[in-house]
């Protein structure tokens, strides 16, 4: 069989936009995701999935902010050999979608204006439903496949990050779904080290003696400064390597917005938050270091009248590692595959932004990045393009019925 129709997949349209509406409908901001998790276990259940296959592992446990409940994973059996195949997207939205009214205008499902939609990743939570859904209800052949569904994706990539890859069941191939378009197939993304720096300087009255305080505000300004004269800030391009960088917060004690209390006093402290990015690790680190060098410079340029200068603690870690498939993995080639058989050209890409996928691929499981439909995700014009949807939908249930 060289093509298939529409008419080829056996797939409920109408029940899987219903599907979608119902999950858009249910809040489940990052870190509170209890809500739409039990609408999920709900759903599965209606459709057929045994209540012994849908479990959450403890993944929030380790999760060093506040989380409602662990990554929802279900375990289908396989209708025939194979090996274990996983399909993933993540639970949360953005604190933007809360409150989320969808409403269906054609083509489109948008929000009511006053809020973002959240089809970033509904639309992968419906999805994953509609596969098993179709699955059972078509009595389609399939090998094992697992469904996860993970937490505080959109504040870290946490839930992906503590997962226990021993959950997966020796899963071969991941299909993650969080995207636009059915025929942009996600085949690597940059990796993520995250820095921040404390400035302690000395209070003094500005205007009486200004020379006996030490401005945490001028340090923060002079290092970015320099960070930025050394070729650091925003697009990075170096003769070893090539990234971005940001800036994030620049603020005061315990979170407040601003550094410093007064016009007429030496700012005393400062907090600055900032990012690094890149293909490579190792040169995400060398962004991060040359912010560092930039503070210690900084600090030593900023003296009182008795050549005191600002303690400055700077602190960097990994957030998420990169990761680039081959084009001939075998997960890209099965969606490639999947993509013709439907008539659909693929195009590959590289996210410069991070998905679970960076760390399920650390697990061990190459994942390929597919699109359901959403669009203009994390602002109140946030709509699913309802066409988009269904070839995701077709899409994800031929890669789970292709002889391997």
């Amino acid at each position: 069989m060289d093509t298939v129709n529409n008419a080829s997949v056996p797939l409920d349209v109408d029940g899987a936009i219903d599907h979608l509406m119902n999950f858009l409908s249910v809040e489940g901001v990052t870190g509170h995701e209890a809500k739409i998790g039990a609408a999920v276990a709900d759903a599965l259940k209606a459709v057929g999935v045994p209540a012994s296959a849908i479990r959450y592992d403890d993944a929030n446990t380790r999760i060093p902010l506040p989380t409602e409940t662990g990554n929802l994973i279900v375990d289908l059996p396989g209708t025939r050999p194979g090996p274990r195949l996983l399909f993933s997207t993540h639970l949360d939205t953005v604190p933007l979608c809360a409150g989320a009214k969808p409403r269906r205008e054609g083509d489109r499902i948008v929000s009511d204006g006053t809020t973002a939609l959240g089809g970033d990743a509904r639309t992968g939570v419906a999805m994953l439903v509609v596969i098993a859904e179709t699955l059972i209800k078509h009595d389609l052949p399939h090998p094992p496949i697992t469904l996860l569904f993970t937490v505080r994706e959109e504040s870290g990539l946490h839930g992906a990050r503590e997962l226990n890859p021993a959950d997966l069941g020796g899963a071969v191939m991941c299909i993650n779904v969080d995207g636009q378009l059915a025929s942009q197939l996600l085949i690597g993304a940059v990796g993520q080290e995250n820095w921040e720096v404390e400035i302690k300087g000395k209070a003094s009255h500005a205007g009486v003696a200004p020379e006996k305080g030490i401005s945490a505000t001028l340090v923060g300004a002079i290092a970015l400064a320099e960070a930025r004269r050394a070729g650091w800030f925003g697009k990075v391009v170096k003769s070893d390597g090539d990234g971005t960088s940001n800036v994030g917060i620049f603020g005061g004690k315990d979170g407040t917005v601003a550094a410093g209390d007064a016009t007429n006093v030496v700012t005393d402290y400062a907090y600055i938050k900032g990012e690094a990015r890149s293909r490579e690790a190792a040169f995400a680190t060398r962004i991060a270091d040359g912010y560092r060098q930039a503070f210690s410079m900084a600090r030593d340029e900023v003296r009182d009248d008795e050549g005191a200068t600002a303690e400055v603690a700077f602190h960097q870690k990994p957030s998420y590692p990169p990761f680039e498939l081959a084009e001939d993995a075998p997960v890209v080639q099965r969606a490639r595959k999947a993509l013709k058989l439907l008539g659909i050209e693929p195009t590959l890409l590289f996210s410069n932004g991070g998905l679970d996928a960076n760390w399920l691929d650390k697990h061990g499981v190459p994942t390929i990045t597919i699109g359901a439909g959403q669009a203009e995700i994390h602002t109140i014009k946030e709509y699913v393009n309802l066409t988009e949807y269904e070839k995701g939908c077709r899409l994800g249930v031929l890669m789970a019925t292709l002889d391997d």
